[in-house]
């Protein structure tokens, strides 16, 4: 089984103490965001976890606790981009927080267990394509040393974050105006040496040297692990998210990241209860399990693996 930790929330920023409680007492329940009286129940223990993605956009508060992911296949996607407080108004200062965390990290775990995030990109009246040129390009130069890849995505416009969109002018590059960005992306990254993939993007951008992501990456597990896994692809994403199947034991209107852009944060007003029920002891992000709720275990199917070398072929 694979956990993802979190495509709903930033667990590490914003959670990192029950985070931290969940690993120790091996399991968590989940709410299934389409029927919350129904509960599953996830195994955490080491022999049932095949691997751990942590997704943030500030480890800090894991930093001095990572010998607890130790026992723990995992690895990293972090989110750094150029946005300011206007856009992202609950995050450290980048140059002076973010920026060392990033390195701090990969010292520790090396680069390949690293994926730098570029997402979403967007423009604005304040937010051009030579802006992000130039940042992509000062970001590149800081983090090349510390990791093997960057994933970008395109803006998505969702229904709970049009409004926020609108007030800011925010819109998805579109056509020569994204194949320009995209291509000078590309080439920014080529020199620093870097992978460049989109996350769960419609266009084919391969002819610009620009691949395709796999967020939740076998691949990249099987080279930590040391070994194959049969993992089959993860029906419940977006038709073009390339992830293999895993367990997200996040919530949604939880991220007290406040990012303008968020598809998993519907209102303050939500995210603000939501975070005042929360309770590092509970097996629960939000709350305790209730007499009507009906608690079953997840189950997954097995992945069968064997040892593999570096020129081993993949299943």
């Amino acid at each position: 089984m694979i956990i993802s930790a979190s495509r709903r929330t930033d667990l590490p920023a914003c959670y990192a103490p029950w985070l931290l409680n969940r690993l120790k007492a091996g399991f968590v329940l989940v709410r299934n965001p389409m029927n919350p009286r129904r509960i599953s129940r996830v195994s955490l223990r080491p022999d049932a976890v095949e691997g751990l993605v942590l997704w943030t956009k500030n480890p800090l508060p894991l930093l001095d606790h990572l010998d607890a992911l130790e026992p723990y296949p995992y690895y990293v996607q972090f989110t750094l981009t150029p946005y300011g407080p206007q856009i992202e108004p609950g995050l450290p200062d980048k140059r002076r927080a973010l920026l060392p965390a990033f390195a701090q990290l990969a010292r520790r775990l090396g680069p390949a267990r690293v994926v730098w995030r570029y997402d979403p990109i967007f423009l604005s009246p304040r937010h051009s394509v030579s802006y992000h040129c130039a940042a992509f390009r000062q970001l590149a130069g800081r983090l090349a040393e510390w990791t093997d890849t960057c994933t970008i995505s395109f803006l998505d416009r969702y229904r709970c974050m049009e409004k926020r969109a609108q007030a800011l002018g925010l819109r998805a590059p579109e056509g020569e105006e994204l194949l320009e960005l995209a291509g000078s992306l590309s080439n920014i990254a080529r020199e620093h040496g870097l992978i460049l993939n989109t996350c769960a993007e419609e266009a084919d951008l391969s002819a610009l040297h620009i691949g395709r992501a796999h967020c939740v990456d076998a691949r990249r597990l099987e080279r930590i692990l040391g070994r194959a896994l049969n993992l089959p692809k993860d029906k419940n994403q977006r038709p073009h998210c390339g992830c293999a199947a895993s367990v997200d034991i996040g919530a949604y209107d939880t991220c007290t990241n406040g990012c303008q852009y968020c598809y998993a944060s519907h209102n303050a007003a939500a995210i603000s209860r939501n975070a005042a029920a929360h309770r590092p002891d509970s097996p629960l992000l939000l709350g305790e399990p209730g007499p009507l709720d009906i608690i079953a275990d997840r189950s997954a199917p097995s992945m069968p693996a064997k040892q593999i070398g570096f020129f081993d072929p993949h299943p």
